[in-house]
């Protein structure tokens, strides 16, 4: 008698936080970090968080605990730790390490591999000189199954390929990066490829910031083409990707979200969500909890760059689709409604019941 009534208010329990949950907020402090990328280790269950103004990667929990994962003397000074990777089938952290050209030093750009339980070094691999016109800006970097890494060069938009011995190679510098035209009035027209991902059947998905563009690169001979959108992607920077195969994007301005039905020939932005621009967000990931929720970076990277600027407190912040979330809403009253007209629909059948009763007893 009583199962209908548990089963609708089941309903209301189960939907009902689900449409309160507010979005993860985690404030953590580290003096003068400011960080440009992060990723999540779904293992350990913790972030791991790199720096503009130090060797140096930290570890930052859902609830803002930090934690030194190393410090490495080895690297040059003045470097940066850029772009992060996780290569858990090999036990590795790749990290891009990155320092611009002075008047007194020369620039630094090597891709450093670390194994993930005593985070040794494992190999630091200089990128190997070449005839780009550019001096290498080493940015970010994607792993594939096998250990190889794909690093990003924004300067030359180019693509290095970084073998699991740590040799590395020039893997694409296709004119297909050269095909868009670049807005020389924008405060990032010079920085070109940059987030990147492996896709498992065999390809990377590229942004470029000073296009806006994303590109679909092969892992095995480098050709690419640009994927077709119906926007641009302004000031693209950090990409990831959800289990249901949302690409996600963020700038400074705004958080992207793609799809696309035909591997990625063609896509469509179908949502949106703008970012607090002042706090400069940098990279996003897919992680935490294992439910897909999707995280930005607000490193202060722009204030990082100054050699006089001070900080110690940086976000990293849950980022929804509104669309998606007001999609979802929709659905749960659809399920409530559902629910409660199987409830009404009960008490009809009832009271039809009872009065039959009734008569059948006079």
């Amino acid at each position: 008698m009583f199962k209908p009534i548990l089963v609708f208010l089941a309903f209301i329990v189960l939907v009902g936080p689900t449409t309160c949950r507010k979005r993860h907020v985690i404030n953590f402090r580290w003096h003068n970090l400011y960080p440009e990328s992060f990723i999540w280790d779904p293992k350990s269950e913790h972030f791991v968080v790199g720096s503009l103004r130090q060797q140096t990667l930290i570890s930052v929990s859902d609830a803002g605990v930090t934690s030194s994962l190393l410090s490495d003397a080895s690297l040059p000074s003045n470097s940066s730790f850029l772009g992060l990777a996780l290569d858990r089938r090999h036990h590795r952290l790749l990290a891009v390490v990155h320092r611009p050209s002075t008047l007194t030093t020369p620039a630094f750009n090597a891709l450093a591999s670390y194994h993930l339980s005593t985070f040794d070094q494992l190999f630091l691999t200089p990128l190997p000189p070449t005839t780009l016109p550019f001096t290498t800006v080493a940015n970010d970097v994607a792993v594939d199954f096998s250990g190889n890494a794909y690093v990003t060069d924004s300067a030359n938009d180019a693509i290095y390929k970084i073998n699991i011995e740590g040799q590395a190679s020039i893997l694409s510098k296709s004119q297909a990066f050269k095909s868009h035209p670049v807005d020389n009035t924008a405060p990032y027209q010079n920085c070109g490829l940059n987030g990147v991902v492996y896709n498992s059947k065999g390809y990377l998905l590229v942004t470029q910031s000073n296009t806006g563009k994303l590109f679909k690169v092969n892992a095995d001979d480098g050709t690419a083409r640009s994927v077709i959108l119906n926007r641009d992607l302004t000031a693209a920077d950090g990409i990831a990707v959800r289990s249901d195969g949302v690409v996600v994007v963020v700038s400074q301005y705004k958080l992207y979200f793609i799809k696309s039905d035909d591997s990625w020939s063609e896509g469509v932005v179908f949502d949106e969500t703008a970012l607090e621009d002042e706090r400069q967000a940098s990279a996003v990931v897919v992680g935490a909890s294992a439910n897909d929720r999707v995280y930005v970076l607000y490193g202060h990277v722009n204030e990082g760059t100054m050699g006089n600027a001070e900080r110690e407190e940086f976000s990293i912040v849950e980022v929804e689709s509104e669309k998606e979330s007001k999609e979802e809403n929709v659905w749960i009253f659809v399920l409530i409604g559902l629910g409660l007209a199987y409830f009404l629909f009960w008490r009809f059948q009832m009271r039809q019941l009872m009065q039959n009763m009734n008569k059948k007893t006079a």
